[in-house]
């Protein structure tokens, strides 16, 4: 157990390893890991509760802390060693708990650079329970107190106390044991200065959300052109080449290689072993890696509360505080962990606000590499009457306002309450280059797991609607809706259902329509379609589950809404 942002949770990775499983805790949406680690030579359950201030919940996530503390044998508290005194509240109410603990007095190498002086020894001679200074990141210190964790021991001197009663016994402990000299302003300070005011932070944090993108399609792009396309092309070619020769012209053959027989185009074909691999592992998959790896140092370096402290007034107009930035961080990975970040607001307003703003104006990595291939693909890049990027930033323009204006329509007439944000600013610290790559090599394995099925799912059906007909009398019915209200062609329904299975296959299903299908601007205004229509069925499946039936219904109105309105303006637009 600790405060947030004290390393609790690297501390529970270093006990655990990587193999751990999140769930929610019973009756509640709330989530907490559970691992396991070898101790006295038997196996042990470790559980990394939510971050608390304290006991006394203020929202749900500090109660379900409080009430997986009760069923606890051993608690270790995480101490932020360079903010001693705010995180010994927390502890005082434990050791009030006569339950067996240790601390781990965590960044104890930021109290150096800090010029802050703790007595361990003496601190735990006062708390009478081990205390163990630690550098989770590194691993420094956690050996000790997994040896220390026998020694956990419960004070009969500790009785429960008034609040005022505890701080004048922090205030006393704190006189005794630490010791602050004074130090010259460090460059890091300063850049902890500028990216946190206002005037000076909010152009810093536009650059460095532009950089990250930047990175991320810079590694991405690197990542397919060196290492997956030579792989598909090279390697699995010849292979599926040789296959399909042993199938002959049938059903089998449209199936599992393409729907033009002696033709296999990796994107185009919709084969199941084809299309089906190639759109997930070669087209989505380095985007993925390389979006949850900027996103890990993002957070290890501790930025991401600093963007929250920024936006936060802006947010409050969209009726969320500044957490609100992290459901669309992490949307733009994948909208699954990004609805299922929402969690983090407190009142059911902010998390419906949340949760619809992420399905009509947030695309994920997948999707957005995607309508950059859209534009920069050589047979459509013929048909386009200014640089791509002109395009590309038409749809993100338009999705950034969208987000905006519909999260103000929406404060304006969704009841409920918006809290303050209360969040504690870390000091910025250099990431562990072993724990952030630990880090997302587990977000890209949930990916594998959990969206891959879903979009090799989606080619599937397509395959299968499309093989049977259904496909193109879907595109005859819908062709006159098409054509008047959106002003596109009828076949275009074909990627609105496969919007629906994932927004990123029905991207990849654009690509297949021959050159000169779409102008530029119906290509602009098909991406911005996708992205605002309804979030694919794996998201759709969250979503239910947070907000329930009659608000994920209300959602779904909101949607439909906008993405007639938005359409018809993008249209006049374009004309």
């Amino acid at each position: 157990m600790g405060n947030p942002n004290v390393g609790k949770s690297v501390v529970f990775s270093r006990l655990t390893g990587a193999q751990v499983i999140s769930s929610n805790y019973p009756g509640t949406t709330v989530d907490f890991s559970k691992g396991k680690m070898r101790l006295n030579n038997e196996t042990v359950e470790i559980i990394d509760a939510p971050g608390t201030y304290s006991l006394e919940a203020s929202n749900r996530a500090e109660q379900v802390a409080s009430d997986i503390m009760k069923e606890a044998d051993v608690v270790i508290c995480v101490i932020d060693a360079t903010n001693l005194e705010r995180n010994l509240y927390l502890c005082l109410e434990l050791l009030e708990q006569n339950i067996p603990m240790v601390i781990a007095l965590n960044l104890w190498d930021e109290t150096k650079h800090l010029g802050i002086h703790i007595d361990e020894k003496k601190l735990e001679e006062l708390l009478e329970v081990p205390v163990i200074p630690t550098v989770a990141l590194t691993g420094e210190g956690i050996k000790d107190l997994v040896e220390k964790i026998n020694d956990a021991s419960s004070p009969e001197k500790i009785k429960p106390t008034s609040q005022e009663g505890r701080w004048i016994e922090i205030g006393q402990t704190i006189k005794q044991v630490e010791h602050v000299e004074h130090r010259h302003h460090t460059i890091r300070d300063t850049i902890s200065d500028i990216t946190i005011k206002p005037l000076t932070g909010l152009p810093i944090a536009i650059a460095i959300i532009f950089t990250a993108f930047w990175f991320v399609r810079l590694i991405g792009e690197n990542l397919i052109s060196y290492i997956f396309e030579p792989l598909f092309e090279q390697v699995y070619r010849p292979f599926i080449t040789s296959f399909a020769d042993t199938l002959g012209e049938g059903f089998l053959y449209n199936f599992l290689i393409s729907q033009t027989y002696g033709t296999i185009d990796f994107v185009e074909s919709l084969g199941m072993i084809t299309t089906g691999l190639y759109v997930p592992i070669a087209m989505v998959l380095p985007y993925i890696v390389a979006f949850y790896f900027i996103l890990s140092l993002l957070e290890d370096t501790g930025y991401l509360p600093r963007l929250a402290t920024l936006v936060d007034n802006i947010f409050h107009k969209l009726g969320m505080h500044g957490y609100g930035i992290v459901p669309v961080f992490l949307g733009l990975g994948c909208n699954v962990p990004g609805m299922l970040a929402t969690r983090t607001l407190e009142t059911r307003k902010q998390r419906f606000i949340a949760a619809t703003l992420l399905s009509v104006s947030v695309p994920c990595v997948a999707q957005t590499s995607l309508i950059f291939a859209m534009f920069s693909d050589e047979k459509i890049q013929g048909n386009l009457s200014y640089a791509p990027i002109i395009y590309i930033l038409m749809v993100f323009t338009t999705l950034l306002c969208l987000y905006f204006i519909v999260g103000y329509i929406l404060n304006r007439f969704i009841k409920g309450e918006s809290p303050e944000i209360f969040l504690e600013i870390p000091s910025y610290r250099t990431p562990h280059l072993k724990t952030t790559l630990k880090k997302t090599w587990m977000r890209i394995k949930w990916f594998i797991k959990d969206a891959v099925p879903w979009m090799f799912f989606g080619v599937f059906l397509i395959n299968i609607l499309y093989t049977i007909g259904v496909i193109q009398f879907l595109a005859e019915l819908f062709k006159p809706l098409m054509n008047t209200l959106f002003g596109l062609p009828g076949e275009t329904s074909i990627v609105l259902i496969s919007g629906f299975l994932r927004k990123d296959l029905a991207v990849g299903t654009l690509l297949s329509f021959p050159a000169g299908t779409f102008s530029s601007f119906q290509l602009v205004i098909i991406a911005t379609m996708l992205t605002m229509f309804f979030p694919c069925v794996a998201t759709f499946a969250v979503m239910i589950k947070e907000l329930g039936i009659k608000d994920m219904l209300r959602s779904v109105l909101i949607m439909i809404t906008v993405v007639e309105e938005n359409t018809i303006e993008n249209k006049s637009l374009s004309t």
